[in-house]
């Protein structure tokens, strides 16, 4: 049950990022839904598609169908409580990588997979949904940035497995490795912490 409310919640923080977005790039209401959708299933779709899950999670289970719909209107009547778009899109987008990271590395464990690839599937999970969002949006991906985003979800997959092996509530595995990915993530942009660029200052 715990599980599950974690991936309700993270569909409903990525379905509010995906609206931010496109309402930022002013569609209209169904490209507002379209893209919300994406980025809301786009992660798990490819997730579940690598290890072979058919149909994907959210074809057999409406659940999340009706989820990112209540979440789109949501977003769009309080619009205006959320005209802060910069700072809100980034409070949901870190609060949904956080959600699917743990997400996805629990689907991965319950395909028998190694932790390597469980930490992969996570940050796939978590990323990929806002890489389709910003590419249907006409832009450069955060993750292909120099900015912390797939390593604050690393980082929180090796907190998972690490303390795996001192906790045997998978609550709390859950809680704290979302905590890291969110506090990583948070710190980089309070710090202004980035990876290193590859090119010089003047190409």
């Amino acid at each position: 049950m715990f599980f599950q409310i974690i991936d309700i919640l993270g569909t409903i923080a990525f379905a509010i990022s995906g609206v931010l977005v496109a309402m930022n790039k002013r569609m209209d209401p169904f490209g507002v839904l379209i893209i919300a959708f994406v980025t809301a299933v786009g992660g798990g779709t490819l997730r579940d598609v690598m290890i072979g899950v058919e149909p994907v999670s959210w074809m057999r289970n409406m659940t999340f169908v009706y989820v990112i719909i209540g979440s789109t209107v949501f977003a769009v009547l309080f619009r205006n409580q959320l005209k802060h778009l910069r700072r809100s899109l980034f409070l949901f987008d870190t609060i949904g990588i956080a959600l699917y990271t743990v997400v996805g590395i629990e689907t991965g464990l319950i395909a028998g997979l190694h932790p390597i690839i469980c930490i992969a599937l996570g940050t796939m999970t978590a990323c990929f949904g806002g890489v389709l969002r910003d590419i249907l949006c006409n832009e450069i991906p955060v993750i292909f940035r120099k900015e912390i985003y797939a390593t604050a979800c690393i980082l929180g997959g090796l907190t998972y497995f690490i303390l795996r092996e001192f906790l045997e509530d998978r609550n709390y595995l859950f809680v704290i490795a979302g905590l890291i990915v969110i506090l990583v993530r948070l710190l980089a942009v309070r710090f202004k912490i980035s990876l290193p660029s590859l090119y010089r200052k003047e190409e």
